[in-house]
């Protein structure tokens, strides 16, 4: 069976985007698989905006998030498992949900 936590994710961000929020996920950076960029973290975990107006390719599938950005002027590819996201939330008013 399938974990439920990336289609939750998937639905509390076009929810919130659909809302006029912007989704926010805090990622444990210890994780195996997360690629984020170096010296960002704090205490092993790192907040990313995973909004559609933030990220350009922005791919969510049953196993990771993946996306460019741009950190510092730089552009980075983002990979993140689902099972080193701990929360999803809106930046606005905190909405969300703790994984």
């Amino acid at each position: 069976m399938s974990s439920v936590t990336p289609y939750l994710i998937r639905a509390y961000c076009e929810w919130m985007e659909d809302s006029n929020l912007t989704p926010h996920v805090l990622v444990n950076c210890e994780s195996q698989g997360v690629v984020v960029p170096e010296g960002l973290s704090k205490e092993g975990k790192i907040v990313l905006n995973i909004s559609s107006t933030a990220t350009v390719d922005r791919l969510m599938t049953n196993a990771v998030i993946t996306f460019k950005a741009r950190f510092g002027g730089k552009p980075q590819e983002i990979i993140v498992p689902y099972q080193s996201v701990l929360t999803i939330y809106a930046q606005e008013n905190g909405e969300g949900m703790f994984f």
